[in-house]
């Protein structure tokens, strides 16, 4: 599975995931810090890469969209750092890989982790 970190979220999780066996790549190298949301969602789907970020706008791209991808990882939590949550992030990926791959939300915080599949039903 190939993750697209957001902007949001720190360089340094492209590390982490690396070291857990995700191939990463932080948006920063990729575009620019003041593109759309739409044009990350868009990248995202076109080069088959989940996005993990802390923004909730992404997941109202994908409700108005009834877009099945790209799959995104919502990590909601206080401290967005891989010190802070990653460990829970890593068993949220293992675990709900099958469903990312094939289209869904998967929100993440200090106590649990909640998968929906897309596209969300009317």
């Amino acid at each position: 599975m190939k993750i697209l970190v957001d902007m949001n979220l720190s360089p340094g999780w492209v590390n982490y995931l690396a070291a857990s066996g995700f191939e990463a790549v932080h948006w920063s190298a990729i575009g620019r810090g003041n593109e759309s949301d739409a044009e990350l969602m868009r990248w995202a789907a076109e080069h088959e890469h989940v996005v993990l970020t802390a923004d909730l706008d992404f997941s109202a791209i994908l409700a108005a969209t009834q877009r099945q991808h790209p799959s995104v990882i919502q990590i909601r939590a206080d401290v967005l750092t891989p010190a802070a949550i990653g460990e829970r992030v890593i068993a949220a990926l293992r675990q709900a890989r099958d469903e990312l791959e094939r289209g869904a939300i998967l929100s993440i915080d200090a106590e649990r982790a909640r998968l929906r599949i897309l596209p969300f039903s009317a």
